[in-house]
């Protein structure tokens, strides 16, 4: 008779992989959550229900065909599995361990809504990815057939990468030009160990690089690249620099020393932890070590400061954001892990202002929730005469990104922006108001996911293919 695999949710429990003590975690960045061993990935993928509808995939922003890698991974076919998971995803080992999979495919796993506890999807996709690079599965990225016609794509980020990864394996000639000194964009700079370590990053770079993707790396365009010189060397151009201006705070005090952005703190962080020499670090104007921290904001990089600030030793970090848990945009699987680490969470609380000429306390407001805003969510009231002054020695600013303005940093005409400063493009074709250039991610759709800028970039890509092909049937003719 055979052994039942699948639908096994009623006498399975959901299980995580073992996650490693709060007291150990806080003295390194390595990533909290151990592997999955192979009995148990196949016994949690089998929990999946196999539903004729599954709302897993119609919720992931790739359309990840997760029933059925589950279901391969339940049976031992792992090779398969893997199989099944890159077809749709040019980075799953990365989604598998920085998607918030409880906002996208696990939260609305079917069997979660049953009371059963939702499927382990990230985890398992993880799993099964991470077996592939270590078995030699994962191939190098080889051309059936070699074009002639190039592509620039500026941004190497989620949204860039994966669009030179489907181009070139077209047979395009790519060029990925990037202002850093390593490519990666936010997954190498802005997420931190913790929640993705760089070698996982650095070897898809690597097989980039092997499968014959140029690099022009420490390239600001318009300084030392000008975007027409760009766009006169190759046949298409897709513009993926990610939203990397962060949004200000206002109020006295504001522009004292010991007020920093997120991203530059992230960024210097995890240059630390690449080795480099970071000035900023070792002067003590980006380093939380020994000093009481107080992060603005509630989103996945608020929660990425707390919990580097707590790595650094800080001697204590409070996170201060003007809705409640309920209300608040990050992980709430994010919040656990850093409560456990010993984060303070001061909700329905803004900021004011600030004291001392270098930063010596936050002026903080209390809040309560009012009536619905036009989406539906409470809109925060300020409760009068109920501020106070929370001590802190580093503020850091997470209050999201917004676009730059890349019309007039480039010095590009006829480039259309959108009201918020994104670059307008076809959210189809991702086609801009210039002939052959296009743009995705961030840039395009304002602050995101990484999911979506890979989405986004495998789109453009081949959008960007069949420009290409359709201008040579023209040129031919």
């Amino acid at each position: 008779m055979a052994v039942q695999k699948m639908l096994k949710f009623v006498t399975v429990p959901r299980d995580m992989p073992e996650k490693r003590g709060a007291d150990e975690r806080r003295e390194d960045f390595a990533e909290i959550y151990r592997e999955f061993a192979d009995a148990k990935a196949a016994e949690q993928a089998g929990r999946c229900s196999q539903c004729g509808v599954p709302y897993c995939q119609s919720h992931c922003p790739l359309h990840n065909n997760i029933p059925d890698w589950l279901r391969l991974t339940a049976e031992g076919r792992l090779r398969e599995a893997y199989e099944v998971s890159q077809a749709t995803n040019t980075f799953p080992e990365i989604c598998g361990r920085i998607c918030p999979q409880d906002r996208l495919c696990e939260g609305n796993c079917v069997i979660e809504q049953s009371g059963h506890g939702t499927v382990t999807i990230g985890t398992v996709e993880k799993y099964i990815n991470d077996t592939a690079w270590d078995e030699g599965w994962v191939q190098p990225i080889r051309p059936g057939t070699e074009r002639p016609e190039s592509v620039g794509i500026i941004g190497a980020g989620p949204g860039g990468l994966a669009a030179a990864d489907r181009l070139r394996r077209m047979g395009f000639q790519v060029t990925v030009y990037d202002r850093h000194d390593r490519a990666g964009g936010l997954m190498t700079y802005g997420i931190p160990g913790f929640k993705l370590e760089k070698d996982v990053v650095m070897k898809r770079v690597a097989q980039l690089e092997d499968g014959g993707v140029e690099f022009v790396l420490n390239c600001n365009v318009g300084e030392d690249l000008s975007f027409d010189a760009i766009r006169g060397k190759h046949d298409a151009v897709l513009i993926a620099t990610g939203v990397y201006k962060g949004r200000d705070l206002t109020g006295p005090g504001s522009g004292a020393e010991g007020i920093v952005r997120a991203l530059d703190y992230l960024t210097a962080s995890n240059r630390v932890g690449f080795g480099d020499e970071v000035e900023d670090y070792l002067s003590g104007e980006l380093n939380a070590q020994g000093k009481r921290v107080v992060v603005i904001g509630g989103g996945d990089t608020a929660m990425d400061c707390v919990r580097t600030a707590i790595r650094q030793g800080a001697t204590s970090v409070k996170c201060l954001y003007r809705r409640d848990r309920a209300n608040m945009p990050g992980s709430q699987r994010e919040v656990a892990n850093a409560e456990e680490e010993g984060v303070e969470f001061v909700w329905l609380s803004a900021p004011r202002g600030f004291s001392g000429d270098t930063v010596e306390g936050v002026m903080v407001q209390r809040m309560r929730l009012g009536a619905p805003d036009a989406t539906g969510r409470q809109t925060p009231e300020l409760i009068e005469g109920s501020d106070y002054v929370e001590d802190a020695d580093l503020v850091i600013k997470a209050l999201g990104f917004e676009p730059e303005d890349l019309p007039k940093l480039w010095g590009v005409e006829g480039l259309e922006v959108t009201r918020w400063g994104t670059v307008k493009a076809d959210f189809r074709s991702h086609a801009t108001s210039l002939e052959g250039v296009y743009a995705c991610g961030d840039i395009q759709r304002g602050a995101s996911l990484v999911v979506w800028a890979i989405r986004d970039g495998r789109e453009a890509a081949d959008a960007i293919a069949e420009y290409i092909g359709a201008s040579a049937e023209i040129a031919a003719e």
